[in-house]
């Protein structure tokens, strides 16, 4: 019985410890990812003033002119863009999964969603190249139909499953004792959904919109392939674009490492992973907040 009890201590121990070495190890990657292109970010600023960087519209590297304003511009834009489109779409679909939707249709939506989640980002890419570019040219008649509209057109495609799929977890989640309560006052359906569930599954949609709001920002194939790639700002919805993903796909490749564009590019990419990190933290915050109030 001692020996048992000595081996099963040892056991536990041992996971314990590899766990603990584990998240260590993870850590310490994180930070030397965040140190390396941290140190090679700021040295953008030996030769470029952070006033010409973040502010200023002209991005000429071949003049030594390195104003990443219209690829920040860009990129808030076609979040935004995506947001207003894929957000109702989504919270829209949870609702009708969660509250209204027979057992059968659950059934099969649920599982398809996750399926879609898994889905390469390149294949949206590919599909917005062939099939919706042609569409915006016919139904625009513009030249070309690239631009911030089709970009936000595949990443609402792209985020949808996963806003939607953690929205009908949140709405689920809610009591069912706050919908009888509803429906004893004499509430509708509708009224019992939108005044009662939707309030009260309010921090679990938002952070699946974060969520979604995170993946778009730092999609790179799918934006690539439809967006136009033009290191311009985008005055239209079919204007071709450049967002901060998209110039340092195209561009890393064909610069010296020992360059200010290089560190240009770098400084981009440190961008993204700030935006990133604080978008966790809010979902953190948010997460925390709601199992205090519970």
């Amino acid at each position: 019985m001692k020996g048992r009890y000595s081996r099963a201590r040892f056991v536990n121990t041992l996971f314990k410890n590899y766990y603990l070495f584990s998240i260590l190890v993870l850590c310490f990657v994180l930070g030397l990812v965040v140190f390396f292109i941290g140190k090679t970010a700021f040295l953008t600023f030996k030769e470029v003033s952070p006033a010409e960087f973040f502010f200023s519209f002209d991005w000429t590297p071949e003049e030594n002119r390195f104003g990443a304003a219209l690829f920040i511009v860009n990129t808030l834009s076609l979040t935004a863009l995506t947001l207003v489109i894929a957000v109702p779409i989504s919270v829209g679909m949870a609702i009708l999964i969660a509250e209204i939707a027979p057992t059968w249709l659950k059934k099969f939506i649920r599982p398809l969603l996750d399926l879609l989640v898994g889905i390469p980002s390149i294949v949206y890419g590919y599909l917005g190249l062939t099939v919706l570019l042609p569409l915006l040219r016919e139904a625009s008649g513009e030249g070309l139909g690239d631009g911030l509209l089709a970009a936000a057109l595949v990443l609402s495609i792209m985020i949808l499953p996963t806003i939607c799929r953690i929205s009908d977890d949140a709405i689920q989640a809610v009591p069912k004792k706050y919908r009888d309560a509803a429906y004893a006052l004499g509430s509708t359906r509708l009224q019992v959904v939108f005044r009662v569930v939707l309030p009260a599954a309010s921090r679990g949609i938002i952070a699946a919109i974060i969520l979604g709001m995170t993946r778009a920002i730092g999609e790179t194939m799918a934006v690539v392939m439809v967006i136009g790639n033009t290191p311009q700002l985008a005055k239209s919805l079919f204007a071709s674009a450049s967002v901060l993903t998209s110039n340092i796909v195209m561009q890393i490749s064909n610069v010296e490492f020992d360059s200010t564009w290089n560190y240009s590019l770098h400084m981009m990419a440190f961008l993204l992973l700030l935006i990133s990190f604080i978008l966790i933290l809010i979902i953190r915050f948010i997460s925390r907040k709601g199992e205090a109030n519970s």
